[in-house]
């Protein structure tokens, strides 16, 4: 997967002098294509835990899908059969609130 980040307008800013990748080579101040800096093979990316917990999180709800239960729901609001059922829905929206740190009132 690749990802593409960009300064958003933000000024360059120039390494500190003694620091990696603080010369001034065609390679360190080139250019890949249209006004983009290049990549040097010493640029890392470290992510944080919770970054990494995101991305596994993000991958076992992609997994926990149900294409049956799907099939049946999307049935059943195809011919007016499905049922909401509010104080469920509430009680649940309630319970992840207080999951995520809330205070859990309204």
């Amino acid at each position: 997967m690749n990802t593409t980040i960009s300064n958003n307008g933000l000024p360059k800013l120039q390494p500190a002098a003694g620091q990696p990748g603080s010369g001034t080579t065609a390679e360190s101040a080139g250019t890949a294509g249209a006004g983009t800096p290049a990549a040097k093979a010493d640029d890392q990316l470290r992510l944080t835990d919770s970054a990494k917990a995101l991305q596994q999180a993000a991958r076992a709800d992609a997994a926990a899908v149900d294409p049956r239960r799907v099939e049946r729901v999307r049935q059943a609001l195809a011919d007016g059969s499905y049922k909401i059922d509010a104080g469920r829905v509430a009680d649940r929206m309630i319970a992840m609130e207080r999951q995520l740190g809330g205070t859990g009132k309204a």
